[in-house]
């Protein structure tokens, strides 16, 4: 640590004090190194020009952001967080920088969120390829791709910035955890669960790369065919689902939707002819099996909704995405219902959505992602585009000051909870933006909610 006034070292720790007027400036510099020499960077005029050139690099990055819609400042702080979450050398992103924020203060549900979850792949690509960086979703994809090669064709649920597996969780009991929100975690065992939805992710986000004009070699066909089959013998599995849980596997329904999905992808990749040879007929009998399953054992006559789970009681909101994955029409009478069903159970008040409700008093916010779908849900023709928009805005107030959103929301406060910035929730709100600019220029959205290159927002 090194400064141009003086500091005190005493025992571990440091002290120092100045004053500054107006027009004065102070410098530290702070450097780790364990592996390797410390580079010590000069103070005074250097730190500025390095802090100046810094500026002017984040100035011509976002520059190239292609958006003319409600709320840009917020769209433009969105794609700043996303950018700034991407390992440069390997182009992955993580899903927050920090771990163990809590969900609820002074709780246990802590988690380590420095990871890269295949789950948030087709959202990311989307959004990026939404606002116009195309190079950022293009270096996501290949980490993907690249990722998933030793294990394929069985995909890991998350992966370092490398591309390794996660090995473990453990606890560091020495640590107090932030407003004693104990215990603090180091790894994450989400990483050794079944999430089927994670196929569906993957192969959406090379569908969203393929709509914009990329082309598949020969090995990456070689892999979205063994995803598919993969999808096909395992689909009706139970598994742990987009939420995680640590209490058991359970038939999910956004897990079936997404399974769905990647052999619709499939499909439709290899009727335009991307994809010049897979089992037609096998992915073509599986889909149509996945789609009776959720259509019947999903919906929940008494409720008039559809559930989290196949013959289910609960709903969460990742239901709102069947319309958003082109499952179902967003303004047909079965999504219009589970729409008002979703409000009327897991609404927090002000616009907020809870994800689900925990058995026995609710131990966390509103879920971030969560409001923003609802907010997707009604521009992709649940609702008005006047309704969709006032949604939009109103949950932006939820923003910190300087425009950062954590995973949740306490809805008595309006502050973040969870991991922070939290790429999720970000994605959401770029993705709401851009189908609320398609809502407002009248466009059709798209069935994979990513239109070709020459029909942008």
């Amino acid at each position: 640590l090194r400064s141009d006034f003086p500091l005190t070292v005493v025992d571990d720790e440091v002290f120092g004090s100045a004053t500054l007027r107006a027009g004065e400036t102070l410098h530290l510099s702070l450097v780790f190194a364990s592996e390797r020499p410390a580079i010590l960077a000069p103070l005074g005029a250097w730190s500025q020009e390095m802090i100046e050139r810094s500026v002017d690099w984040w100035r011509r990055w976002v520059s190239r952001l292609d958006y003319e819609g409600p709320a840009r400042e917020a769209v433009e702080r969105s794609a700043l967080v996303l950018k700034l979450l991407v390992f440069a050398p390997s182009g992955a992103v993580v899903a927050a920088p920090t771990t163990s924020l809590p969900e609820r203060l002074g709780a246990d549900l802590n988690w380590d969120y420095r990871f890269c979850w295949l789950r948030d792949a087709s959202l990311t690509v989307r959004a990026l390829l939404g606002l116009g960086f195309e190079a950022e979703a293009e270096a996501f994809v290949s980490w993907l791709l690249h990722s998933t090669r030793l294990t394929q064709p069985e995909l890991r649920i998350l992966y370092d910035v490398y591309g390794n597996t996660i090995v473990g969780e453990r606890e560091l009991d020495h640590l107090e955890g932030y407003f004693g929100s104990r215990p603090v975690r180091v790894g994450n065992a989400a990483a050794t669960q079944l999430q089927l939805d994670v196929y569906g992710e993957v192969i959406d986000a090379v569908t969203h790369l393929v709509r914009r004009g990329a082309r598949l070699d020969g090995e990456t066909e070689g892999m979205l065919e063994a995803f598919g089959e993969w999808v096909s013998r395992n689909w009706h599995r139970p598994d742990e689902g987009i939420w995680e849980p640590r209490w058991g596997k359970a038939h999910h329904t956004h897990s079936r939707v997404l399974c769905w999905l990647a052999l619709e992808d499939l499909l439709s990749l290899h009727a335009q002819g991307h994809l010049r040879k897979i089992p037609v007929e096998i992915f073509e009998k599986n889909r149509a099996l996945i789609r009776n399953e959720v259509q019947t054992r999903a919906w929940n006559p008494r409720l008039r909704s559809y559930t989290a789970r196949l013959d289910g009681e609960e709903v969460d909101a990742s239901t709102l995405l069947l319309s958003w994955y082109g499952f179902e029409p967003a303004d047909s009478p079965r999504m219009r219902l589970t729409y008002a069903h979703i409000r009327a159970t897991l609404g927090a008040g002000n616009g907020l959505l809870h994800r689900y409700r925990r058995p026995g008093p609710l131990e966390e916010g509103a879920f971030g992602i969560a409001s923003f779908w609802a907010v997707e849900y009604l521009a992709l023709g649940g609702g008005s585009a006047q309704e969709a928009e006032a949604l939009f805005l109103s949950l932006l107030k939820y923003a910190n000051e300087v425009g950062l959103f954590g995973e949740e929301i306490d809805p008595a406060t309006g502050k973040a909870l969870g991991n922070f910035p939290q790429a999720f929730t970000h994605v959401g709100l770029i993705n709401a933006a851009l189908t609320l600019v398609r809502r407002r220029r009248g466009k059709e959205p798209h069935r994979t909610g990513i239109p070709p290159k020459e029909d942008s927002p």
